[in-house]
């Protein structure tokens, strides 16, 4: 995309922490913007917010597990400016720690139903008319943890993996097409943001939530985290900054920490280099 004024955009998770900043930097540009998100008191004051900037705004509660519930989002962007441009399946949770094999199944199901599934709704309700109108862009957010898996962070890593495989999927999908839709793989690093409180939306349809673990490799890895997007040294707008960048230019991956991530890749890459092969001889 050249150029985004009179644009719309449709943000997902937009009620804080990045979906906000993107909301509010999608604003700045003169687009007009429907915000998305489960928690419908901070959402109703990120839309008031930016309303009160001049912004043309629409708000709507939305979960992104429930495919209905998004198609309805996209009815309701259409209903209202007539068509969307660009697409930011942005929702997500990042679980509650822990050992791979001593996680919860209703917390590998919150997980992969906000992060994965939530991103797979968006593409399937949004996409189409991207692809019949010839112009849009996607942004996916996955996360630095899509290049490298943490400890007791199985449910996350896995999650965000599967948003990057998804999103080069996509745009491989596109361009095979000759289509002019852009797509682009967010993948953060630490941020100030709520993602470490992301449990206060636990969805009641998955029965109790389970207890923050105790063991000292959880607590470990959750301290870090929590130190790094409380104190980190990057803000939700500069992430928002990035991202218009990587619509107006199409490019794929964007990150915070560049040098992070490029280690990530490399230490995969060893990784692959001292791999065995199977053989039919064994």
């Amino acid at each position: 995309m050249e150029m985004l004024s009179g644009k719309v955009a449709v943000v997902t998770g937009a009620a804080s922490g990045i979906g906000r900043a993107l909301a509010q930097r999608f604003a700045a540009e003169h687009m007009r913007v429907v915000l998305a998100d489960v928690e419908s008191g901070p959402l109703e004051s990120t839309a008031n917010a930016l309303a009160d900037t001049g912004a043309e705004v629409l708000a709507v509660p939305t979960d992104v597990t429930d495919s209905e519930a998004v198609e309805s989002l996209a009815a309701a962007a259409r209903d209202r400016f007539g068509t969307y441009h660009v697409v930011c399946n942005n929702a997500g949770v990042i679980g509650h720690f822990g050992c791979t094999w001593e996680t919860p199944l209703a917390d590998w199901r919150w997980v992969l139903d906000t992060n994965v599934f939530g991103v797979i709704h968006g593409i399937r309700a949004f996409l189409p008319r991207l692809l019949a109108q010839g112009e849009g862009h996607v942004v996916n957010t996955s996360s630095s943890a899509g290049w490298r898996a943490p400890p007791a962070m199985g449910p996350y890593a896995a999650s965000k993996h599967a948003v990057l495989a998804i999103s080069q999927a996509l745009r491989a999908e596109l361009e095979a097409l000759g289509s002019p839709v852009g797509v682009t793989a967010l993948c953060p690093g630490m941020v100030r943001s709520q993602i470490m409180a992301s449990e206060r939306n636990w969805p009641e349809r998955l029965g109790s939530e389970p207890p923050l673990p105790t063991d000292q490799l959880s607590l470990g890895v959750r301290q870090v985290l929590t130190n790094g997007t409380t104190a980190g040294d990057v803000d939700p707008p500069a992430v928002a900054d990035a991202v218009v960048q990587a619509i107006l230019t199409n490019c794929f991956v964007v990150t915070t920490h560049l040098d992070q991530v490029v280690e990530m890749a490399r230490d995969r890459l060893a990784l692959a280099e001292r791999a065995g092969m199977a053989t039919p001889d064994g």
